[in-house]
Order: structure tokens, then C-alpha cells, then sequence
């Protein structure tokens, strides 16, 4: 696109898929009543029209040819390499001989075309890391998938940067209008301003906001707590700043939550009531599971017990017991099923199969979380290899009792949730609420509120951050990431070392909120 021509993102749709692990929601509108012309009473659909019907054919083609096993979202993680080492995440640690590898675009592309899912979830690692990461959005959008960005959001706003500068044109009074507009509200600054007035240096892709398109941010609570389970100070800030910009530009965003043993759900229902008031399009929210690189993490980098941190199924249902109001609060992304599911109202099979993952030594086995070289390969070279030799009769939780003492703990949205789209454990009514939960009308946003967003920032920004103390024992200049302001830039954000805070846990965590 020639910088002249200005691309308008069409805001009356947004992503969505309920039956997805990181979900994503597109917002049609749907025609209600009889009366034709203007006077018809428009309703924005909590699911969209369009990609609902794109996910059911895609169901409904592989039922009729009796598929067995098929996928519906592939979790892509071109790389693994991270800016942060965050509580509870084993990546690091489980590919630590191969942080540096890439897989290459190409690769890329053709295992998207491989598994034919509809949808693909880009992750990693931090996928805004991947130097093709436009190339790939690109790619696989030409291919016609839906496509949803997991993000620390710490590189957000540079990438929504770079497309404002291809759009924005100096000579035309309304956009230079948004340009001080976001300069008043600080979501960019006045270098910022310069670089976005002078356009593209060159005519490298961009991540243009597109209905089929969205950012999937990652947010595990209020100010204070996702900053200590990221294990920085700064990152939460930044996240809101990054969806604050990219809702002014047109994307569809949405936050991602893993709930721990020490979660307090009142937070986090005041972490969905903020989200939702800054225009955010939906909340994945999935519990945090004790699986064996995570453990190992938790155990070798930072001495700690990982039954202190992560959650049984029981713990996990007591957590979850008001999912379902939530979703009627809000646009939870997952599907009814799956809900009553984590709520302990109903059972469910493993599935998955539906949401392969492929990384830079091939496909996983058997999940996304748990890599077996006890009883399969643990990495194929295709899907279909790994479809068919996997022993998936070997996983998951079956009338109470767990297959693989590894799953026992086990009821995550990338195992459990297509199983409430796919009607494994189909029970009457399943089909008329899953309907229901798609097309009718989403829930309101959240009324902005000052007394709210003081209670959301509630560490750093008021000088109440996990580091506090630190910085009381030594100069602020001493401290990465920081500046007289006491404001975090997503640069220093990026630089500053993680090793500084990891020493924290969910033991710390409980002690924190004690104080």
C-alpha cells in the first residue's frame, strides 16, 4: 500500500473464535425485527457471523467425511525465545538448547497449510521477536486464516507505530488530529510523532488491523500482580498503553489470563471490568497447570515448591466456580461447554489433537504444555505422522481418573475447550447453547471509572511495585528500566534483566497481599 492510500479497519467486526485456547471474537451485526430501512435496530452479535461460519464449515466438512482427528487452531511458535522469564512458563527451560532457532517463513506457512486449521494462534517465546513476524501475519492471512498475535505486549507498540506511519498523512488535518490526540493521551511520544510524519523508510509489511486479525495480550491481573509474575516492573503499564493505541487504530484486542494457586478472583473480575471498559473485544482465561518443564522452572531457576504456586483440579474448579456468570458479564472467549466444565458441573475428554502445536523441532506430542518422549516421539515431522502414532487414548482424565498421572491436574482450554465445539461428550442442549453463547448479543462494555483504574494500578504507579524495596536500598538510576518520571519505556522494558525478581513465586505472592 502506497502511503497515500489510507486503509480504514473496519471496526464493526472484531475476531472471535469460542472454541479456540487464546479465543478471539469478531463482532457482527446481526439484523433484529422486521422493520426494513434506516429505523432497523442494529445488535452487535458477541460472535460474528462470518467467522462463526467459518469455524462450523470447517466442523461440519470433516463430519461429513468422517475425519477422525482434525485440527482447529495451530499454536505456532516460530521461536522460542523470550524478553521476559515469567512465573509459571517452562519454555525457556524446556528449549533452552535452541532458544536461537528460528523456523523459517516458509516453513511456517506450509504447516499451516498442512494441518488446514482455520485458525492459527502465532506464540512462542515472544512472537513480536520473530523477524518475519509481518511476513508471516501476511502469509497466512493470504491464506485465509484467521490469525490471533499472543503477546507480552512489551513490542506492541512499536508494531502499531510501524503501521501508523504507513497511513498516516501529514497534509490532512484529520490525521494529524489523531496524531496529538495520541500524543496528548501518551500512547506515543513527540519522536514518535516525527518518525510516524516522515512515513515508511522502506516497503517491508506492516500488521494492518483487519477483521480477521487480532492482538491476544497476555494480562494476569491488576498492576502489582501481572508485574510480579512476569517478573518486571513496567510490563503491565506498558500492555495497557498497547491495547489503548491499538483500539484507537482499529485492531481487535483481547487479554489472556492463566489463573494460579494464589490468584484472587475478585482481581481478576476487576481486571475483566477494566479491560472491558478500554474497549477490549474479549478474555481467555485458563488455569494454571503443573506440567513438567513449568515445575522444573519453578524448582531449578528459582528454588521454589511448584505446589505452592499451580493448581489441582479441585483447587481449579473452586477457582472457577463463577466462569459462567463471568461470561454473561463479559465476552469470555471459550465455549459454554467448556465453562460448565471448569466450573465441576460436568466432565469432558482431551482433545488435543484439535489445537496441535509446531515449533522449531516439529510437531509437539501430545500437547501444547506436555512434551511425552516416554510414550511417543514427542516431536514429528508432520501432522499426520503425529496424528497417527500418537497412543491418544493415553492422555487426559476419564471419569475421575487420569490416564497419564501427568494430566491429573489438568483441565486447560488447548485440551479441553474444542472439546465442547467437537460434542465429544455431547449432553442434551449442548448444541442450543453453544449456539445461544455465539450469536446472541454480546454483553455491554464496562463503564469507565476513575475509582476502578486506581484500584487496577496498584504496584509500580503508585510506588508500591514488588521492587519497592529494592529501590529504597538503592538509586532509582541504578535500577533497569527506570527513570525520574518512575515510568518504564517498552526499550527498557526489553533491556532490563529478568534475573533481578527471580526469586519470586506464589509463596512471595501470598506474602505480598498478607502485607
Amino acid at each position: 500500500m502506497q502511503r497515500g492510500e489510507h486503509q480504514r479497519a473496519d471496526q464493526s467486526v472484531d475476531v472471535h473464535a469460542a472454541i479456540v485456547p487464546a479465543g478471539a471474537r469478531c463482532g457482527g451485526r446481526v439484523t433484529v425485527g422486521r422493520t426494513p430501512g434506516p429505523s432497523r435496530h442494529l445488535v452487535t452479535m458477541r460472535f460474528p457471523l462470518a467467522l462463526s461460519v467459518k469455524i462450523a464449515g470447517h466442523i461440519l466438512k470433516h463430519k461429513l467425511r468422517r475425519t477422525p482427528k482434525f485440527a482447529l487452531v495451530l499454536q505456532l511458535e516460530p521461536l522460542h525465545t523470550c524478553n521476559l522469564t515469567c512465573t509459571g512458563c517452562g519454555r525457556i527451560r524446556e528449549y533452552s538448547t535452541s532458544l536461537k532457532n528460528l523456523v523459517p517463513l516458509e516453513k511456517c506457512l506450509a504447516v499451516a497449510d498442512e494441518c488446514d486449521a482455520p485458525m492459527v494462534s502465532i506464540c512462542g517465546g515472544e512472537p513480536l521477536i520473530y523477524p518475519q513476524i509481518e511476513a508471516l501475519v501476511e502469509g497466512l492471512r493470504r491464506q485465509g486464516r484467521i490469525v490471533y498475535i499472543c503477546t507480552n505486549g512489551v513490542f506492541m507498540r512499536k508494531k502499531l507505530k510501524d503501521y501508523l506511519a504507513t497511513v498516516h498523512r501529514p497534509e490532512h488535518p484529520a490525521d494529524e488530529a489523531r496524531l496529538r490526540q495520541l500524543l496528548a493521551e501518551q500512547l506515543i511520544a513527540e519522536a514518535d510523532a516525527a518518525i510516524i510524519r516522515r512515513g515508511p523508510e522502506d516497503q517491508r509489511p506492516v500488521i494492518r488491523p483487519s477483521k480477521w486479525l487480532y492482538w491476544n495480550v497476555h494480562v494476569d491481573g491488576l498492576e502489582y500482580t501481572h508485574d510480579l509474575i512476569v517478573e518486571r516492573e513496567g510490563v503491565f503499564r506498558e500492555c495497557v498503553a498497547a491495547i489503548k493505541l491499538a483500539k484507537r487504530l482499529g485492531y481487535q484486542v483481547a487479554t489472556n489470563t492463566t489463573v494460579y494457586r494464589e490468584t484472587d478472583v475478585r482481581e481478576i473480575e476487576e481486571m475483566f471490568k477494566f479491560f472491558s471498559s478500554l474497549g477490549c473485544d474479549g478474555h481467555t482465561i485458563s488455569p494454571g497447570y503443573d506440567y513438567d518443564a513449568a515445575k522444573q522452572d519453578m524448582v531449578k531457576r528459582l528454588g521454589k515448591n511448584p505446589e505452592a504456586f499451580f493448581l489441582t483440579r479441585k483447587m481449579t474448579i473452586e477457582k472457577f466456580a463463577k466462569i459462567e456468570e463471568w461470561g454473561k458479564a463479559f465476552t469470555i472467549f471459550g465455549t459454554p461447554v467448556y465453562q460448565e466444565f471448569l466450573a465441576g458441573k460436568r466432565e469432558l475428554t482431551c482433545t488435543a489433537w484439535a489445537i496441535p502445536t509446531y515449533n522449531v523441532q516439529g510437531w509437539k506430542a501430545p500437547c501444547y504444555l506436555m512434551t511425552d518422549t516416554l510414550h511417543s516421539a514427542g516431536h514429528y515431522p508432520t501432522y499426520q505422522e503425529m496424528l497417527t502414532q500418537v497412543d491418544w487414548d493415553r492422555y487426559g482424565v476419564v471419569n475421575g481418573v487420569a490416564r497419564d498421572p501427568r494430566c491429573e491436574n489438568c483441565m486447560v482450554h488447548c485440551g479441553y475447550d474444542p472439546s465442547g465445539a467437537l460434542g465429544t461428550n455431547y449432553q442434551r442442549g449442548d448444541n442450543w447453547k453453544n449456539f445461544k453463547y455465539n450469536f446472541w448479543p454480546r454483553p455491554p462494555a464496562y463503564p469507565a471509572d476513575a475509582e476502578l483504574t486506581k484500584r487496577v494500578f496498584n504496584g509500580v504507579s503508585i510506588g508500591q511495585g514488588h521492587l519497592a524495596k529494592a529501590k529504597t536500598a538503592a538509586p532509582t538510576s541504578a535500577i533497569p528500566g527506570s527513570n525520574h518520571q518512575g515510568q518504564s519505556s517498552a526499550a527498557a522494558l526489553s533491556s532490563s534483566g529478568g534475573a533481578r525478581a527471580r526469586d519470586l513465586s506464589g509463596t512471595k505472592m501470598a506474602a505480598a497481599k498478607k502485607e
